[in-house]
């Protein structure tokens, strides 16, 4: 069986219900029951409350769970250095209320691409035309829009026709196979499995990675190489 990485988690308690993924301890109980070798995981507290403090959430230390700095740009951002040495990191412009392709959006973007590192990106913290105008300025970035939905996939294609870039994750990509037809158009090296969870269901994008319509080999990139190769593809310094 393939290596299996989530890299769409998020770990700590939710402000909508009582998950068991509010420690490290529930959310690896909660991988070994859907058998999931490991997670890129943010923090709750900076998801929704302070990147800064959320950076320093613990992930007590086992290497399944894989944290995944929050980042802000500009002098009411995140400190220089947050990312530490991360090789993916998420953008939130949305909640954290800072204009993506602004000019410190755009400084942060080429320090990350200068630095081989990728970007996850919500469909629903930011719009269509704000990804293009960032793939278009800062076409060195690898950004995976995650938590897209099944009835953007119209919107998702103009984006990734036009900019080899962008990647996508399985998350809600839910609609009949849709992910076999983006697979298949644009390479399953662009597809990255995600669940969102807890905010979304994690079952059914598991469900969905086992009964993939593809190739063994393309199935495998969706399960974990392709986020194996993030995360092993930034640069030192």
């Amino acid at each position: 069986m393939p290596e299996i990485i989530d890299v769409n988690r998020v770990l700590g308690p939710v402000p909508t219900a009582d998950v068991p993924s509010a420690d490290a301890p529930g959310l690896l109980a909660e991988l070994d029951r859907l058998r999931i070798d490991a997670a890129c995981v943010v923090h709750s507290r900076a998801l929704y409350y302070d990147p800064v403090e959320g950076a320093t959430a613990p992930t007590q230390g086992d290497d399944r769970l894989i944290p995944v700095p929050i980042l802000v740009p500009g002098p009411l951002g995140t400190p220089p250095g947050a990312a530490g040495g991360a090789r993916l990191v998420r953008l939130c412009p949305a909640a954290h209320r800072f204009r993506l392709t602004g000019p410190h959006g755009l400084a942060l973007a080429r320090e990350l691409a200068e630095r081989g590192v990728s970007v996850l990106l919500g469909w629903d913290e930011t719009s269509p035309d704000e990804v293009e105008r960032l793939a278009t300025r800062v076409p060195e970035l690898g950004v995976v829009l995650i938590n897209t939905g099944y009835r953007s996939l119209r919107e998702l294609a103009d984006l990734m026709e036009a900019h080899p870039g962008i990647r996508v994750d399985t998350a809600t990509l839910n609609g009949h196979l849709a992910v076999e037809w983006i697979a298949r158009r644009y390479g399953a090296h662009r597809v990255l499995f995600g669940t969102g969870a807890p905010i979304t269901d994690d079952a059914g994008p598991r469900f969905q990675l086992d009964l993939l319509d593809l190739p063994a080999a393309d199935a495998a990139l969706i399960a974990g190489g392709n986020a194996r190769a993030l995360l092993g593809s930034g640069k030192d310094g």
